[in-house]
């Protein structure tokens, strides 16, 4: 573990964070193209009802990924920081606690999916022209696929906190590739013409089960020489650190689950202008994702690094850290801004070929991407937070940008502007949570680096 050590402790700060971000961002673009490729291949249909479909069960994918979080990032982050401390016993006793945790929700997840699916599709918006291709694809992505979904993404968060990024994204990224391929054999070769939500769909489940199967090994073969475990004895012991794991992974879920609640109230209040409207919004949101997973990708592969300085009291090196990927992530940022400013209708032409949708999806387009750099800038400082174990901050600036005041802003936007209004919703509430965040920030710091 060494090597690991060097990693964390005296590596020079922007080869740390490339050393850890670059494989998760990787994994991040392959597990984007993961979620475009259904989107992608079925837009191949010409269909926007069948578009409109997935957009609606996508938004319950990414609800059960969010609870998968809590564990995944509460879990890592504290492992992190005992590696950080010099209590690497106790890590694995996390890392087995996380392991069954995450396995029990996934399960109540299908259940509760399964018991309440016609309730849940039409509170999402879905019409009597988009129930039987949502119902369809939720059945099988979600409520089947809920369990090993969950799982990668709470392994792959383990393996990072402990300087395993490779493994991670490589595991991930698997799927993501599978997916890719899968999805037109299953879409237009193996089944009948007609059945393409059914090929997407079988093809995301077999992708994510063939990424958890690897990932398991991983952990397996990972055992004897990492803080890594499986065994029940030891998640039986590491229940006593629920209370330290919950409070980090919490303010992820939280804000997770509200981002999919404000996807879930834009979808309703677009779907009562038409089906056109809500399948033109659905590919915005999935474009959205191209940001927004570089960016997780870098918090991802930066949160180990803030965990375990902050344990091991480099504060100094904990904020190079976190400068850094701020601006690494706000770089990228403005490009893609620039990109869909200047290019909406070649973007959005990748995925359908139906002129009207297209001409709405490019007035979308050019009103929600100048959200995108204060987005990027709000998720890193969240993750900091959650690296430093201040669940609480985190908590906050999660609940503001996706629930306190996007949520509520929504509605008076859509009122006073409609549907433009409805676009500009996330610019107003990242930058009113931005300003909240550097102030609190700026605080913070000064006071560890005093401390140090």
């Amino acid at each position: 573990m060494n090597e690991k050590k060097e990693l964390f402790e005296t590596m020079p700060v922007p080869k740390a964070l490339a050393a850890l971000a670059v494989p998760t961002i990787i994994s991040s673009l392959i597990a984007m193209i993961y979620n475009l490729a259904d989107t992608f291949y079925i837009g191949q249909t010409n269909d926007p009802y069948k578009v409109a479909a997935v957009s609606l069960s996508g938004t319950l994918f990414f609800m059960v990924n969010a609870l998968s979080q809590m564990f995944g990032i509460g879990g890592g982050s504290l492992i992190s920081r005992m590696m950080g401390a010099g209590r690497t016993d106790e890590a694995k006793n996390v890392c087995a606690f996380s392991f069954y945790s995450t396995a029990f929700i996934g399960v109540m997840c299908s259940v509760i999916f399964f018991i309440f699916s016609d309730k849940i599709l039409c509170l999402l918006g879905a019409s009597k022209n988009t129930f039987k291709y949502a119902y369809l694809y939720m059945l099988i992505v979600i409520i089947i696929g809920a369990v090993p979904s969950m799982m990668n993404t709470t392994m792959a968060n383990i393996l990072r906190s402990e300087g395993f990024a490779k493994n991670a994204s490589f595991g991930l990224g698997m799927g993501g590739i599978c997916n890719i391929v899968l999805d037109p054999v299953m879409m237009f070769v193996i089944l009948p013409k007609g059945n393409e939500i059914k090929g997407a769909a079988l093809a995301t489940l077999i992708s994510t089960v063939i990424s958890f199967v690897y990932m398991l090994a991983i952990f397996l073969k990972l055992r004897k020489r990492a803080y890594i475990s499986v065994n029940i004895r030891d998640a039986v012991k590491g229940s006593k650190y629920i209370g330290q794991v919950i409070s980090v992974g919490f303010p992820s879920a939280v804000g997770g689950l509200l981002a999919n609640l404000s996807g879930i109230v834009i979808n309703k209040l677009v779907s009562g202008y038409g089906d056109l409207q809500l399948a033109a919004m659905g590919l915005v949101k999935k474009i959205d994702m191209i940001p927004t997973n570089i960016g997780m990708g870098l918090c991802q592969g930066m949160l180990p690094l803030v965990a375990y300085n902050y344990a091991s009291g480099d504060y100094k090196r904990m904020k190079a850290v976190t400068s850094c990927a701020r601006i690494a992530g706000m770089s990228f940022a403005v490009v893609c801004v620039a990109l869909f400013e200047l290019f909406p209708q070649n973007v959005l032409s990748l995925f359908i070929d139906n002129e009207e949708t297209i001409l709405l999806g490019t007035k979308f387009l050019r009103i929600c991407c100048i959200a995108t750099p204060l987005m990027v800038s709000n998720v890193q400082m969240s993750y900091t937070y959650q690296g430093m174990g201040k669940g609480g901050y985190s908590l906050l600036f999660s609940a503001c940008r996706q629930g306190l005041i996007n949520i509520p802003l929504l509605f008076v936007m859509k009122s006073v502007w409609g549907i433009a209004g409805i676009c500009f919703t996330q610019f107003i509430a990242d930058g009113i949570t931005m300003l909240i965040s550097l102030i609190i920030y700026s605080k913070v710091c000064n006071s560890l680096l005093k401390s140090e």
